[in-house]
């Protein structure tokens, strides 16, 4: 697990508060806040997955050498 994976899922779920949040009192700005960080952390999160796929077939690729 890389740093870009911890963080997107730490920013995913603090966006998930703010926009469940956002929706209880009826604060449109604080819905649509939450929402854009949820997706930032979601793709953040996605980015780490790739780094990490990446770096496991660049190691399988070197043992077969």
């Amino acid at each position: 697990m890389n740093k870009n994976q911890v963080s997107g899922r730490v920013e995913q779920a603090k966006g998930a508060v703010k926009e469940v949040a956002g929706k209880a009192v009826g604060n449109a700005s604080l819905q649509a806040e939450g929402n854009v960080q949820k997706n930032m952390g979601k793709a953040e999160k996605h980015f780490g997955d790739a780094r990490e796929h990446a770096k496991d077939k660049a190691k399988d690729a070197v043992d077969k050498l």
